[in-house]
């Protein structure tokens, strides 16, 4: 049977991918979206398709629909997008888990909620599994994001236990691809950027913070497999590459790729950014045990400079 799904923040980098999957899929899809930090030109490709419903619309206002499933990704993920207006940014993770959480349970959907590797903060615990709680300054600048995910993650299984709502709860690590942005301040786009247009690549802080890096298709695999995955599994659940890669490192890779003439040079490290961010993959093997990721780090990063590059 064909499903009928709804994908928030369906014109985001992560949520335009998905939408596409699921089309192919066979699956009946509404992509909605504010365009805050989504982008129309990510879609565009899929507006004529008959079985796809783009809709104008922010998810801290209720919204009707009848629908089998709900994939609740809306939320500006990079920190030049949720700093910019750090009250709509928790607004939009609180509000919006609420407003899709209330249609879910109107409509006996099963919805998923796009969390992330943020809610561990700092991380005192490396890798860092499920059961950490985190280490997150409440008060700091990436709190509005940070915590807005935590608070998410509260209302999700609080609607599940209270209200019997299926729901499944995946905590992402970095990822890339093409459709991310030139302009979100994320490092592997900041990299690109620089690197083709020759100037200098900026590292914050001394370059041996690490991070695991994800190409969107590996995301977008583990994503529906854990919306089909038992009912009752509910999550949380790490979706991370388990590759740990420095940040220095990542910029001579990128500087290789692309043949630049960029030099590296340092500036300090913002406020509260982890020193590590690795995932503990135990639990995600297990409940997703034909999940992994495919592709590698130079294949990925080949297709998303490629991407960078008809863009610029």
């Amino acid at each position: 049977m064909r499903k009928r799904i709804l994908v928030t923040g369906g014109a985001g980098f992560i949520g335009s991918h998905l939408c596409e999957r699921l089309l192919t899929e066979g699956d009946e899809v509404i992509g909605l979206d504010n365009y805050f930090s989504g982008n129309k030109q990510n879609i565009v490709h899929l507006i004529s398709h008959p079985y796809f419903e783009l809709v104008r619309h922010d998810v801290t206002v209720p919204y009707y629909a009848e629908v089998d499933e709900i994939y609740n990704l809306a939320c500006p993920a990079s920190p030049i997008y949720y700093q910019q207006n750090p009250i709509k940014t928790i607004k939009t993770s609180v509000m919006g888990a609420i407003n899709m959480l209330g249609l879910a349970k109107r409509v006996k959907a099963k919805i998923l909620q796009a969390s992330t590797s943020e809610v561990y903060g700092d991380p005192e615990i490396h890798p860092q599994p499920e059961d950490y709680w985190g280490n997150v300054n409440p008060i700091g600048p990436r709190a509005c994001y940070d915590e807005g995910k935590r608070c998410a993650e509260t209302l999700f299984v609080n609607y599940h236990v209270q209200n019997n709502v299926a729901i499944k709860i995946a905590r992402i690590f970095n990822t890339y691809g093409p459709r991310m942005s030139l302009t979100d301040g994320r490092v592997i786009s900041n990299f690109i950027v620089q690197a083709l247009t020759n100037q200098n690549i900026t590292i914050y802080g001394d370059g041996l913070q690490t991070r695991s890096f994800m190409y969107v298709d590996d995301l977008v695999d583990a994503l529906i497999m854990l919306m089909n995955s038992p009912e009752n599994f509910t999550g949380p659940v790490n979706i991370g590459n388990p590759e740990e890669y420095r940040i220095i490192d990542l910029a001579h890779k990128i500087i290789e790729i692309t043949g630049s003439t960029s030099k590296i040079t340092f500036e300090p490290a913002p406020t509260d950014d982890p020193k590590q961010r690795k995932p503990h993959m135990a639990l995600t093997h297990k409940i997703l045990p034909q999940w992994q990721p495919k592709v590698n780090i130079d294949d990925g990063l080949r297709n998303t400079i490629e991407y960078f590059k008809l863009q610029l």
